[in-house]
């Protein structure tokens, strides 16, 4: 799978299949969303859910960090979905297999574990937003946005509909950029998708399969 570049407020940044964004002037790898523990939360509720999005959402996470390497991990929040279970000490492991990165979190929503769980693990925590140059980053998208700071965020799992000749439609997770704020797409495997609403001049990447594409 090849990543698409793409130059956007003054920077490069590489917006890979997987969901998953890389700034490379900064060497940080974004990632949105990715509910690690929502499908053992929701099995253990009685809830019928596929065991192979899990081995799917570490598949995709692996391969990110072995190709592009990066100074830091940033998630941009939604990190774990609900209580402590398997799934976190197997993040815990994968974090230690990496002792050259920073793993870093902008807490969300769903970031609920104890404060003692997280100061036990390598993962750095952040209150949203984030100031990196001239991008505050954060979980929850922003009411404000300024015009000191492009926005970034998660939490919507954005996607648009694509319209085909005759009545054919279908529904893509997507990069969205507007004017002053953008969403990364949800990296889990079992997320959803929320329809976000392009203005003229906005920017969309929709994520097709093995690639990633501009849309109009």
């Amino acid at each position: 799978m090849k990543p698409l570049r793409i130059q956007f407020q003054g920077q490069n940044f590489h917006l890979h299949p997987f969901c998953a964004a890389f700034w490379e002037e900064e060497n940080i790898l974004l990632i949105a969303d990715l509910h690690l523990g929502k499908v053992t939360h929701f099995r253990t509720r009685g809830i019928p859910t596929p065991l192979a999005a899990i081995d799917a959402n570490w598949d995709r996470l692996l391969a990110l960090l072995l190709d592009f390497n990066p100074r830091r991990v940033l998630f941009l929040g939604d990190l774990f979905h609900s209580q402590y279970n398997s799934e976190w000490e197997e993040l815990e492991q994968i974090m230690q297999a990496f002792p050259q990165i920073e793993f870093e979190l902008v807490r969300g929503n769903h970031d609920i574990l104890a404060d003692e769980v997280y100061q036990k693990s390598r993962l750095l925590l952040h209150q949203e937003p984030l100031l990196i140059e001239n991008f505050a980053l954060s979980h929850h998208p922003t009411l404000e946005p300024t015009d000191t700071h492009y926005h970034l965020a998660g939490h919507v799992h954005p996607g648009v509909w694509l319209h085909g000749q005759g009545r054919q439609r279908l529904r893509l997770p997507c990069f969205y950029f507007g004017k002053k704020q953008g969403l990364l797409p949800a990296f889990g495997v079992f997320t959803g998708l929320g329809e976000v609403q392009c203005l003229e001049g906005d920017r969309v990447f929709v994520v097709a399969e093995d690639a990633v594409v501009e849309v109009s």
